[in-house]
Order: C-alpha cells, then sequence, then structure tokens
C-alpha cells in the first residue's frame, strides 16, 4: 500500500533531479533563473518518473491493495467478534436472562405462598365464625333449657304450695264451723238454762241445727 509518507518523498525534487532540469532547460534554451521554468521542468520530470500526484486513498493504481487490506481487516474484524465479543455478549445476555427468569418464578412463588396463606386465613376466619355462631346457638339453647327448667320447678312448687295452703285453709274452716256449732250450742244452752232452767245439750244442738238448716 503507498502511504503518503512515501507519496510526499515522491513529489519533493532531489537535487540531481533540479540539476537534470537545469541542464535540460539550458539546452532548450530556457532562462535557468526563471522560477517559473524550474517549477515545470520539475513538475515535467516527476510526471516522467510515474508517479501521481493524487491523494493515495483515491489513487486507482492502489485500489487493489485496499481492497486487500479492507478484506483482510473485515475478516479479523469478524473473527475477533465472533469468537470473542459475541460470546461474551451472549454469556452476558443469557446470565440476565437467567436472573430475571429467577426473579420472576420467585415473585410467582412468593405470590402463590401469599396467595395459599389468604385463602388459609380466610377459611380459618370462616370457621371461626361458624364455630362462633354454634356456641352462641348452643349457649342460647342451654340457657333458655335452663329458664324453662326453673320456670317449671318454680310454677311446680307455687302450684305445691297453693294446694298446700288452700287444703290448710279447708282444713282451718272445717274445724272452725265446728267449733262454732259447739259455741253456739254452748252458748244457747247457756242462755235458755239462764231462763228456763237446765237444758240438755241434745235439744239445744237439734234447735241449733234446725236454727242452720
Amino acid at each position: 500500500m503507498v502511504t503518503q509518507a512515501y507519496a510526499q518523498e515522491a513529489e519533493t525534487p532531489t537535487e540531481e533531479n533540479l540539476d537534470t532540469a537545469i541542464d535540460a532547460t539550458h539546452g532548450e534554451g530556457v532562462d535557468a533563473h526563471d522560477p517559473t521554468a524550474d517549477t515545470h521542468t520539475g513538475t515535467e520530470a516527476h510526471y516522467d518518473d510515474g508517479h501521481s500526484d493524487v491523494f493515495p486513498p483515491f489513487d486507482p493504481a492502489t485500489f487493489p491493495s485496499q481492497l486487500l487490506w479492507l478484506a483482510i481487516s473485515f475478516a479479523a474484524l469478524y473473527l475477533l467478534m465472533s469468537k470473542v465479543a459475541l460470546p461474551k455478549v451472549g454469556s452476558t445476555l443469557e446470565k440476565r436472562q437467567a436472573t430475571i427468569d429467577a426473579d420472576l418464578a420467585a415473585a410467582d412463588a412468593d405470590r402463590q405462598k401469599t396467595d395459599a396463606a389468604i385463602a388459609s386465613y380466610e377459611k380459618a376466619l370462616a370457621e371461626a365464625k361458624a364455630k362462633a355462631q354454634s356456641i352462641a346457638a348452643q349457649s342460647r339453647d342451654a340457657i333458655q333449657a335452663d329458664l324453662a327448667q326453673k320456670r317449671g320447678a318454680a310454677e311446680t312448687d307455687l302450684a305445691t304450695k297453693v294446694s298446700a295452703a288452700e287444703a290448710r285453709i279447708a282444713e282451718t274452716k272445717t274445724a272452725a264451723l265446728a267449733h262454732v256449732d259447739e259455741i253456739a250450742v254452748e252458748t244457747a244452752q247457756a242462755v235458755v238454762g239462764q231462763i228456763v232452767g237446765t237444758v240438755s245439750p241434745d235439744s239445744v244442738r237439734a234447735a241449733v241445727a234446725k236454727v242452720k238448716g
């Protein structure tokens, strides 16, 4: 490949080239002290050597070597990327994808655990409510049964006491009525005895019974 330094070196005229050009101009009748003549002569000599003043990368003569180096550079870059850079990038992407998948799996597992815990809590809460309602119902039934039993016992005891009182009242009434007859007989016997004299108890009882009847 032709470098820029080489092209500049080729374009720079040497002393020998200048002497040759001056001799040629003297032979052709050109003034050696004319700078224009020197410039034209140097330029002609430069062209006679077969070199071009075109920038090397744009020189068609260097295209084959440039294409060759371009192909070599591209192949080296391709090998470098395919053997070194791309595997590292792929490995990094795979690691990141594995990390992301692991995080997603962990998050999904945590979500499932949370859902299971919520479902278990709701189930336990429902069971506790049902048990509380059952206990409340049992307590209410037991209290009502106890109240009914106590009320029945109180009513039975009251009925027994009322019956006993009525029986005592009846006995007292019967006893009182029996004593009233005796008192009436005695009183009548005493009164009649003071008026008419002694009277038999049987006749007084008969008279009192007749008056009551």
